[in-house]
């Protein structure tokens, strides 16, 4: 009884063990991925073990305006999620949100939290700050960061291989920014921002932009992070005593609204001014009821907007926030950031819905790099890496579905695609669309989604923005530049020239100057939209011309604002100043005396013809009257008799053909033909000879004593060149003329002095100027010439610093002039 009672115990026990090894064999194939070694699906369906919940973090800041929306769009999307019967089948999404407080201390410590908790992918941060620091963690334990809210261009997966941006990149919207200051003519602009990552990145990526529409950054004013209303105060006056009245704006909402009310009350929201804000500004319109004074202090600010197209879901979503929010289920007011952080949870239940239809198993590991060197544990050894995390990056970034703001993908940066933003204005207690601008396209009135191939018949197609009403009421787009607050007149350095005073001339005793560069100066001032105050300051010792590459040096010693003169626009000098358009064209030429030509004599009546034409003329005469001797000779009397007698009269009878003197008649047709060609021949060289020998004979004859600048080429007779010009170091560099056979001439006197001696006698064969000065020289001298063409090209321009406020004006109005 014992003995069957123990076989009964024994069969028991091996037919358990028989079951544990089947359950074993049964769990280990799930494990794999339910396949078997040949690659086939295993009979057990793939959906049959799947979690029944998936971990997902969120990190948000709740007491900002962007938080506050994003917490309630997230939520509702994890809800929406979870009440899909199509995705993710029975597996439900858990969500687990940290408060970062505004704080990167507390904000990566809220992020290691998440991390803890075994989370496969996190909605956030919101702040660039932070991004940097938890994108770091994530790509070690690969676990994906998806923020719909850090917008710094230098967050890319390059760096950060688990990061990836729901929202533009900065990146795209300072190109935009861009877009619209190079569509205003704007060449100048003033940044402001606060001095973080988020801020300086930012403003880096607008510098390169300005670049592409010929602008650039003038001053960038940073401030701060949590600056004062007496920090910004500060900063905006000094900015006021600056000329440029062009503001981008690029800080978080409550700085940037402080900023606003600061400047209104500096005045600096008044006509003239242009104000540029990025989208940060219309976060805080669209989620939050601004008051009058806040609203008040906006009015004429462009601010940039997010695009979200218009669609059925997105109409849908609306609806259904107002009305929570009017029911009093939701707290903060929708504005792009809910539909960012809203298509954030979506992009990733999408892609855990294709890991896990791939197989893929969610696990976690031990991260053995962060136990200590004695081997003792930490409160970090708590982090653990995701398994799966490198497939499920690998099929986020594959993502490709519609969401609430349009298509969601993603390039190769982490960044998504098709960027589009609303330009908008600030006009009375809200705002108003006046333009597009997509990176595909550029700047449009007509949103990018129903521009396409056809768009040619849409409205207003080729119309970049709709006016604009500016700060100050004004409807006229602000010019960009105003004069400093200060007071400070601009110091115009302007040579103190020996001769051609016509150009520039210092009426002695006072500070006035005339002259036609002068008259130029003044008429382009007076084309500026502002009054601009200016003091004349002499510059040489009267004496001798002064060396102007030394004067157009003080302009970037900062001794003179600008020089105003016959400053030709030189390659060397453009390295470290700054030139306006020309005013004048002023190549270089060269001016020679001329010589006699001798006109008198017996010989002059021979002058009018060549010796080559004297000879074709004789031989003509000899032709006609053979011909017309062996045609008339045997029936004309008047050619018959001796031999003699004939020859004469034959050759006399063509040569008086010449004065029409012959009295001979002719009776052959032939010869009657031939005569009439041979008179009309005739006709044609008296015609000729009377004129030539005319002018010969009544106008003094001049010839120059060279034919170019070729003759001066590597020569060693002296050349003149005015005193203090770059013209002598280009005689030297480019033509090989020796430096002391270049001799300075200063005035018009020692100009026909030096020509008039030449150089046997001291002075100089030809002078190199540049054409105004030559042309001037000329109209009252009559012994010289210019020879040979204008060998080069180039003008007279203003001269003024790389950065100087009134460049870009003077261009143009001397374009005009």
């Amino acid at each position: 009884m014992n003995e069957m009672l123990h076989m009964e115990n024994n069969f028991n026990l091996v037919a358990v063990l028989l079951f544990g090894a089947w359950i074993l064999i049964i769990s280990n194939s799930s494990i794999c991925g339910y396949e078997d070694e040949s690659g086939l699906s295993s009979s057990i369906p793939k959906r049959l073990l799947t979690p029944v919940t998936v971990n997902v973090g969120a990190l948000l800041a709740y007491n900002t305006t962007m938080g506050r929306v994003a917490k309630e769009a997230i939520e509702m999307a994890v809800e929406d999620v979870n009440n899909n019967p199509s995705l993710l089948n029975e597996t439900q999404l858990m969500l687990t949100m940290m408060d970062s407080s505004c704080s990167a201390f507390i904000g990566t410590a809220a992020a290691l939290e998440l991390m803890k908790k075994n989370n496969v992918a996190i909605v956030g941060p919101q702040f660039s700050v932070l991004a940097h620091v938890v994108s770091h963690v994530a790509s070690e334990l690969h676990i994906p960061i998806l923020s719909f809210g850090a917008t710094d261009p230098t967050l890319t997966t390059f760096q950060y291989p688990y990061f990836l941006r729901m929202i533009q990149s900065d990146f795209y919207e300072m190109t935009a920014v861009a877009a619209v200051i190079g569509e205003y003519g704007w060449r100048s602009v003033v940044a402001v921002y606060i001095d973080d990552d988020y801020g300086r990145n930012g403003i880096s990526a607008l510098n390169d932009a300005l670049g592409n529409v010929r602008a650039k950054l003038f001053y960038k004013a940073a401030l701060p992070p949590g600056a004062s209303k007496s920090d910004i105060g500060s900063v905006l006056m000094q900015l006021a005593m600056m000329e440029s009245r062009i503001f981008v704006v690029h800080m978080n909402p409550d700085a940037g609204l402080n900023l606003f009310s600061e400047a209104l009350h500096i005045g600096m929201l008044s006509s003239g001014y242009a104000w540029l804000a990025t989208s940060w500004l219309s976060s805080a319109l669209d989620s939050t009821i601004l008051d009058y004074d806040t609203m008040n202090s906006l009015q004429g600010v462009i601010g940039l907007r997010g695009h979200i197209p218009v669609s059925n879901q997105e109409h849908d979503f609306t609806v259904r926030w107002n009305n929570l929010h009017k029911a009093g289920s939701v707290d903060a007011r929708l504005n792009a950031f809910g539909f960012y952080a809203y298509d954030a949870v979506w992009t990733i239940a999408h892609s855990i819905d294709t890991f896990l239809s791939q197989g893929g198993n969610i696990s976690f590991t031990d991260y053995p790099q962060l136990s200590n060197a004695n081997g003792s544990k930490t409160e970090l050894t708590k982090l653990k890496a995701f398994g799966g995390g490198p497939k499920l990056r690998k099929i986020l970034l594959q993502t490709n579905f519609t969401g609430l703001t349009g298509p969601v993908k993603f390039d190769k940066n982490g960044d998504l695609l098709g960027s589009t933003f609303e330009i908008i204005n600030i006009v009375g207690t809200g705002y108003r669309k006046v333009g597009y601008w997509a990176n595909e396209s550029g700047l449009s009135v007509v949103p990018p989604e129903i521009r396409g191939p056809n768009s040619h018949t849409i409205r207003g197609v080729g119309q970049k923005l709709y006016d604009v009403i500016w700060p100050g009421e004004n409807k006229l787009v602000p010019h960009g530049w105003a004069l400093p607050n200060n007071g400070k007149h601009l110091v115009i350095g302007v040579p103190r020239k020996v001769g051609f005073q016509e150009f520039v001339k210092i009426i002695e005793g006072t500070n006035m100057m005339k002259g036609f560069c002068i008259d130029v100066f003044v008429a382009a001032v007076n084309l500026l939209p502002y009054a601009v105050p200016y003091t004349f300051v002499p510059f040489g010792n009267g004496r001798s011309n002064p060396d102007y590459d030394e004067l157009v040096q003080q302009v970037a010693l900062k001794k003179f604002d600008a020089v105003v003169g016959d400053i030709t626009i030189v390659t060397r000098r453009s390295k470290f100043v700054d030139f306006t358009q020309p005013y004048i064209e002023a190549g270089l030429a060269v001016v020679a005396p001329l010589r006699e030509r001798n006109s008198s004599g017996t010989s002059a009546f021979l002058q009018p013809f060549t010796i080559e034409m004297w000879c074709m003329i004789g031989a003509s005469i000899l032709v006609i009257a053979a011909v017309v001797w062996s045609w008339e000779h045997k029936t004309n009397r008047d050619f018959q008799g001796q031999t003699k007698k004939q020859v004469l009269t034959v050759l006399w009878f063509s040569f008086s053909t010449l004065f029409r003197a012959h009295r001979e008649k002719v009776e052959s047709n032939v010869v009657r033909t031939v005569l009439i060609v041979w008179l009309f021949v005739v006709l044609i060289i008296t015609s000729s000879y009377t004129a030539s020998l005319t002018s010969i004979l009544t106008v003094q004859q001049l010839s120059p004593t060279m034919k170019g600048i070729d003759s001066l080429r590597g020569s060693n007779i002296p050349i003149g060149y005015p005193a203090g010009s770059f013209i002598k170091k280009y005689l030297v560099e480019e033509f090989n003329i020796d430096e002391s056979k270049v001799i300075p001439v200063d005035s018009p006197a020692s100009y026909a002095r030096a020509l008039s001696l030449g150089p046997s006698k001291g002075g100089v064969a030809a002078i190199v100027d540049t054409l105004p000065v030559i042309q001037l020289f000329l109209s009252t001298q009559c012994n010289f010439s210019t020879v040979g063409p204008e060998f080069t090209k180039g003008g007279w321009g203003f001269v003024s610093t790389l950065s100087h406020s009134h460049i870009a004006f003077f261009h143009e109005c001397c374009d005009s002039k």
